[in-house]
């Protein structure tokens, strides 16, 4: 999908790869592994590129690709009946393209810091104070 618009805008083949992977997070290292050539040869690939995109940097080009790379927004997951009441749940929270799980309802593994509550010297920090 992406390639076939890169195509319609001018690049070459090979340039509407390039990008394509340079897109996708690839340095140029890992691009010109991929495609059996040389770091020189994607430099060269990508200063054509620029140019025929009319944009400045690698951020732009990136910024330009985003919308055609077939990303799909997940919707929330439904509720689920077969969970049981009183028992840990966890929620999602969307970060950039990834979903992050985080538990709910669960203590921390060390409450005790900072509180007063840790018994011993709690209210003696490292310098004595």
């Amino acid at each position: 999908m992406l390639r076939d618009v890169l195509i319609q805008k001018g690049l070459s083949n090979r340039e509407a790869e390039v990008a394509e992977l340079v897109s996708k997070g690839l340095s140029n290292k890992e691009v010109a592994n991929q495609l059996f050539v040389t770091e020189k040869t994607v430099k060269f690939h990508l200063t054509n590129i620029y140019k025929k995109m009319n944009v400045k940097s690698r951020a732009q080009l990136i910024v330009w690709c985003l919308p055609h790379l077939g990303f799909v927004e997940n919707e929330a997951p439904a509720a689920r009946p077969e969970m049981a009441t009183g028992t840990t749940t966890i929620n999602t929270i969307p970060v950039g393209s990834a979903t992050v799980a985080q538990a709910a309802n669960v203590a921390p593994i060390r409450n005790d810091i900072g509180s007063g509550t840790g018994g011993g010297n709690s209210d003696v920090g490292a310098f004595g104070i």
